[in-house]
């Protein structure tokens, strides 16, 4: 059976202060805020910040808890990094870049043939830069980062895992991943035609304590994978329970994508997701994305309550794309392979689960 799974969707992190983690991601990592809005389940009132390359394409979009009331605790089980992939020859902007920014970084280090600098997030978390000559996607530029160098997408997740066994079966029987190459502790696993946003790394770490399950600051909360429709979402959730994976979720919606989530042998929390109608464009311009507070409908009446319980922010000015980026987007995206949009739903698979009201006692205090 083909995988129904296209590539990696988008990955979830939790983080302190939300100020901080705009600032970081856009200045030093380069990405774009696409979208603010909020945490949809809980009843603390917490931001959901997107981030992504300059088509905001799936397999780019990296997403924030900032959770700064909670600490994570670091452990297997998690996502220990988080990859991007850059072009050749740009490590040296990098290094560069990363000390000009007092940002703590590893130098270049080699894994599986390829060049990568790996480097601290503030509140802690990891992220790679990891070199390709192969990927065409569009990178988001600023000031500091120039078209040359920019991050293009994901290459994709390391995760830490105590028990490999398990875990493997899981990607491959589960996600339609095969493996394809192993280098001591670090195992990768590709789907489709694999390479970047198609790529999985486990580091397995045996003698590693288990890390923490839920939003804590300073941990990757879940990583996602792209599926087609939600009529897929219901075939995938059929299969995980075909193997005995029955604690799969029903199908959730997300606004500007569906959802169902299983926590895999290994411990990491794992999402599957398809592109709702309209997608990350359904309620702002693409030329606005990211400019303003976005709430689901559900949640609306509640705006000014929830409001008082977020954090004061400020978008970076260089967020919103130039005339030229306007005009080159549609190239870029057909060139790319990269979804930004749903794909035709047939209305056979079962209707996507709201969270329609909740009492906020709070916010990220």
């Amino acid at each position: 059976m083909a995988s129904l799974v296209k590539g990696v969707h988008h990955i979830t992190v939790c983080v302190n202060g939300a100020q901080e983690d705009i600032d970081f991601m856009t200045k030093v990592v380069g990405q774009r805020l696409i979208k603010q809005t909020v945490l949809f389940d809980g009843r603390y009132a917490h931001y959901h910040l997107y981030y992504a390359n300059a088509n905001a394409e799936v397999g780019s979009v990296m997403t924030a808890f900032p959770y700064k009331r909670v600490p994570g605790r670091t452990g297997s089980g998690q996502i220990q990094a988080t990859a991007y992939v850059v072009p050749k020859d740009s490590l040296k902007f990098w290094v560069d870049h990363l000390k000009r920014h007092d940002v703590e970084h590893s130098g270049v280090q080699e894994r599986f043939g390829e060049e990568f600098i790996r480097f601290r997030h503030p509140s802690g978390l990891l992220l790679e830069v990891v070199e390709s000559a192969t990927d065409v996607r569009t990178g988001w530029t600023t000031k500091e980062i120039s078209p040359d160098v920019a991050s293009r997408g994901f290459y994709g997740p390391v995760l830490s895992i105590r028990e490999l066994g398990e875990q493997e079966r899981f990607l491959i029987e589960a996600l339609g991943f095969r493996k394809t190459a192993t280098e001591g502790p670090y195992h990768r696993f590709e789907v489709a035609e694999g390479g970047p946003m198609r790529t999985i790394v486990l580091h397995h770490e045996p003698d590693r304590s288990q890390g923490s399950w839920g939003f804590g600051a300073g941990t990757g909360h879940h990583i996602a994978l792209e599926v087609e429709s939600d009529e897929k979402l219901a075939e995938q959730k059929n299969l995980y329970e075909e193997l005995g994976y029955t604690d799969c979720s029903e199908i959730k919606d997300r606004n500007y994508f569906h959802s169902i989530y299983t926590r895999s042998p290994g411990g990491v929390l794992t999402e599957c997701a398809a592109m709702a109608p309209g997608g990350f464009t359904r309620d702002e311009a693409w030329e606005a994305l990211g400019s303003s507070l976005l709430l689901p409908p559900w949640f609306e009446h509640q705006r000014a309550e929830i409001v008082k319980m977020l954090e004061p922010i400020a978008v970076p000015e260089e967020n919103q794309p130039t005339a030229a980026g306007v005009a080159a987007r549609s190239a870029a995206v057909s060139r790319s392979g990269g979804s930004t949009v749903a794909t035709a739903r047939s209305g056979a698979a079962p209707a996507a689960s709201q969270r329609r009201d909740a009492t906020f006692i709070g916010g990220d205090k």
